[in-house]
């Protein structure tokens, strides 16, 4: 009798309780949930983290492209008709505040390998953002440059000035879906040519070049981003002033003078 009453007595102390049933329960859910959280701020931040690298990356390759076409350019001629059987040739270089042309031998599409191209730089107006403000947009238009002639193409009229220099006009560059574009959501940009002076400082930026038949010493290419985002901070790289001296890497009439 002694030995089944101890049997029933430790069957009857042996088991779990509802109650530490729910208390597991509960602490595998709220251990579930903070894992959960933990995830999820961990996705968050990554997202953000690639974001930002995409930015920065979009930066860097824009001071790329802008300083790789050019430190690209070629030094070349326009073949310009006002008549049929009249031509003016002139040197193929738009130097305007918020426009630029010339031939380089770099391309987006085929970086330093290829042929080269008609480079035309353009400010235009950007998209409005959330904050309703609208900035502007700097993009590049390029075509694969056959020879003077197609240059004078470009060229709608040359104005001489009895008392200076003469003025070339050039048709309008014109965005479309070929444009590619350098940099968005600017609050300005515009551009700066160094011209050289004999007198003190020696060196002087213009926002115009009233000098076609002479080259600036470089460019200059002002911007600044619009007002900071929400989602952007104080390590995000930010677009700013680029300058690019003018190295001439071929000469008038060179190698693409008269390619067919």
């Amino acid at each position: 009798m002694k030995n089944h009453s101890k049997i029933g007595k430790s069957n009857t102390e042996s088991g779990v309780t509802l109650i530490e049933i729910l208390i597991a329960v509960s602490l595998l859910s709220l251990l579930s949930v903070g894992m959960l959280v933990a995830m999820r701020l961990g996705f968050t931040t990554m997202d953000k983290t690639d974001t930002r690298l995409v930015r920065n990356r979009r930066v860097s390759n824009t001071r790329g492209i802008i300083e790789s076409e050019i430190e690209g350019f070629i030094y070349s001629a326009a073949n310009y008709r006002p008549q049929r059987d009249a031509i003016r040739t002139v040197p193929f270089l738009q130097t305007e505040a918020q426009s630029m042309r010339f031939v380089t031998s770099y391309s987006l599409e085929d970086g330093w390998r290829g042929r080269p191209r008609i480079a035309a730089i353009q400010v235009i107006p950007g998209e409005n953002t959330r904050g309703g403000q609208q900035g502007v947009r700097l993009i590049v238009n390029e075509t694969l440059y056959t020879g003077p002639d197609q240059a004078g193409q470009e060229i709608l009229g040359i104005e001489q000035d009895p008392a200076g220099p003469q003025t070339i006009r050039f048709a309008p560059i014109v965005p479309g879906p070929q444009s590619f574009v350098l940099a968005d959501r600017l609050a300005y940009c515009r551009f700066s040519w160094l011209e050289p002076r004999r007198e003190p400082l020696f060196q002087l930026w213009r926002p115009d070049w009233v000098q076609p038949q002479l080259l600036p010493l470089a460019v200059r290419i002002e911007m600044a981003p619009l007002a900071r985002s929400v989602d952007s901070g104080p390590t995000e790289l930010r677009i700013g002033t680029v300058t690019v001296p003018f190295n001439v890497n071929r000469s008038p009439g060179g190698d693409y003078a008269d390619m067919p």
